[in-house]
């Protein structure tokens, strides 16, 4: 049996991971918190953006609009076109499943096809996508951790770069959405090139809208930034969804440690009452011994 000594030792190194754990907890929350609030400060400006530029888009004839943002390259077959994908994983592990379900999502869309491009936010995917050789922009080294503005319009300026030098034909990001529930969702969504609207004849429809200098210059001020919020708003549901998966992470750590603990505290008392028992043991056995000892030379004395 395991020593009282050892056992008391395993509870201390239990307790001291705990610590890590809890504390580990208590950060994570921390971000999730603070990346929240600075999504919600930002976000109504992109999501009035959107909303802007889909009202302008409804008033423009398709047949005027020959921005770049909007080439589908339809003359290339499916076997010419290639196809770009921003995944977003996190920087380290401890999160559960998070960065599995994301690199197992944007692997699956790649594996048939060895000429599709990868850009990679976060050290776990690209690690793990360098390690299988697959195609990745060398150059495109951003990390996950405390998403902005400026870091999202940097990657939405690269993505462009790419795209109008057709060096891509298509842009994906693949990235975790929070669910409600505190559930996590991979999602999928194309940025380039973008859709046009499609005039369905119901509701508010502007006639007669006057751009200038032009409608090609009006979007192409407004895509980019639209892009970048697009970007942005990946990259802190991103980051949220990863450090709530970390807080659950640690969280069933702490509770496993609990557990843990309770069952080695039994283990102890258990080791703690079999040594004391066993010293009671022999001292009644030496008091007997001793008892018997003087029986014998008394009656050797008679």
């Amino acid at each position: 049996m395991t020593n009282s000594r050892e056992i008391l030792s395993r509870i201390n190194s239990v307790k001291d991971t705990q610590k890590i754990t809890n504390a580990m907890y208590m950060i994570s929350s921390a971000k999730v918190k603070k990346a929240r609030r600075d999504l919600d400060k930002t976000m109504p400006f992109f999501q009035t953006l959107q909303a802007s530029l889909s009202k302008l888009l409804d008033c423009i004839n398709d047949d005027a609009l020959k921005s770049r943002f909007f080439d589908k390259r339809e003359y290339l077959s499916q076997e010419e076109r290639t196809e770009g994908y921003l995944v977003i994983t996190a920087d380290k592990g401890l999160a559960s499943s998070y960065n599995h379900n994301v690199i197992k999502v944007a692997e699956k869309r790649i594996e048939n096809d060895e000429t599709n491009l990868l850009f990679v936010v976060g050290e776990v995917g690209r690690r793990y996508f360098q390690k299988r050789n697959k195609k990745i922009d060398e150059l495109f080294r951003y990390t996950a951790q405390d998403p902005n503005v400026n870091r999202a319009r940097a990657i939405a300026v690269k993505l462009l770069e790419y795209f109008a030098e057709k060096k891509v034909d298509e842009i994906y990001v693949v990235y975790t959405e929070m669910g409600e529930h505190n559930t996590q969702n991979v999602k999928i969504d194309r940025i380039l090139p973008l859709e046009l609207p499609q005039h369905s004849g119901e509701g508010e429809h502007i006639d007669n809208v006057e751009f200038y200098p032009s409608v090609d210059n009006v979007v192409e001020r407004l895509v980019p930034i639209y892009l970048s919020g697009f970007v942005y708003g990946a990259l802190v549901e991103a980051f949220c969804a990863e450090n709530n998966a970390r807080m659950m992470a640690m969280s069933s750590a702490t509770d496993a440690a609990n557990e843990m603990i309770k069952n080695l505290n039994m283990d102890y008392n258990r080791a703690r009452q079999a040594a004391i028992t066993q010293e009671i043991t022999e001292i009644v056995s030496g008091a007997n011994a001793l008892k018997l000892k003087e029986a014998s030379e008394n009656e050797q004395s008679r």
